[in-house]
This record gives structure tokens, sequence and C-alpha cells, in this order.
């Protein structure tokens, strides 16, 4: 199915645009793999959590990671199969576990010290093929991450016992995981690429 996908996408484009070289190509064919795989695993976890009832609240989580995923950078599994069981876990699996578990102050006042201290060491965490090779880029990346997560832990703690406590705590240890070097270890990534460039 990807490769039809493909196929077809880069042949239109190259019907329309006129002739491709291999390098437009190649590239053309990296982005667009890149935007299938997304869909096709959005698409599995959207049905995910609208079979278990949990829609709404997976849509507000998403939006909640999706602030702090931006300058945290983080873990990207270079394998399909390894982004779709990552992904499902963690962005579907943990909010879930988050609204139908009490957790109690102090266990988040905890978790959120410890994702601020994680995100201190760790933010932002890199990938292989994109090293963030830029100390001052870096460095910003780093306390917008780093801000954030402290709002996070904030809204978290004054909001206690709501759903958005529950769910900003689920986005923040889903960031929290992936700038570790957990998951890199895990699927044998190499971590901090920035220092090997």
């Amino acid at each position: 199915m990807k490769e039809v996908f493909l196929n077809h996408t880069i042949n239109f484009i190259a019907n329309n645009k006129g002739s491709l070289n291999e390098e437009e190509k190649e590239k053309l064919s990296y982005g667009l793999e890149g935007l299938y795989m997304t869909i096709t695993k959005m698409i599995i976890i959207f049905l995910i959590a609208l079979l278990l009832g949990f829609l709404k609240e997976f849509i507000i989580t998403l939006i909640f990671f999706n602030i702090i995923r931006y300058p945290g950078f983080g873990f990207h599994a270079t394998k399909s199969i390894d982004c779709l069981i990552s992904s499902t876990i963690l962005i579907l699996g943990l909010p879930y576990l988050f609204v139908n578990v009490d957790v109690g102050l102090i266990v988040k006042i905890i978790l959120c010290l410890v994702s601020i201290i994680m995100f201190i060491i760790w933010a932002p965490a890199d990938t292989y093929k994109r090293p963030l090779t830029n100390k001052k880029k870096r460095m910003i990346r780093k306390v917008c991450a780093c801000s954030l997560a402290i709002i996070y832990s904030i809204v978290i703690i004054a909001f206690n016992g709501s759903l958005i406590s529950n769910l900003l705590l689920a986005a923040l240890l889903i960031e929290t995981i992936l700038i570790s070097p957990i998951l890199y270890i895990i699927f044998r990534e190499p971590y901090q690429n920035y220092k090997k460039v």
C-alpha cells in the first residue's frame, strides 16, 4: 500500500512538474514516506481512542504533548512498526491510565519534579537524522522546554483532581520519556547526536 502511494504520488508530481532527477525523487520519497507513516499511524491510534471512548481526552493530550514536544524534541523511531507501538503505548496508553487511575497530589508533585530535573539534564534530545548542532538554538530549545515543563507542573498541581491536570501530567511524562535515553537505548538509536557531528 505504501509503495503504491509513493509511486503514484511521485509520478503525479513528476508529470505535472516535469522530470525529477534522482536526488529530487529521493527527497520527495523520504518526505512522502514520513507523511504516509504519520497519517496511517494517527488513523490507527485515533480509531483505538474512539473505540475506547477516549477520543476527546486523547486529542487534548495530543495538543498538550505537541506544544512541549516542539522545543523538547526527543526520540523518533526509525521503523514504522516501532513508531506505531511506542506511540500507541505512550500517547494513548499513558493518558488513558491517568484518566482512569486516581493519582494523588504527592505523586504528581514527585513526577513533576523528576520531569523538570530530567528536562534540565536532557532537553532537547535530538535524533540521528536531525542533530541539533547549533549551540545557541539548542540553548533556546532547552530554556523553552524547561519553562514549559515548569508551567505544566504548576498547572498540574494547581488544578489537581481535574481532567486537565491528569492530561497535562500524561503529556509531560510522555515528553520526559522521549527526551531521556531510555527509548534510544531500547531501540538502539544513537543519543546526543549533536556531539557526533
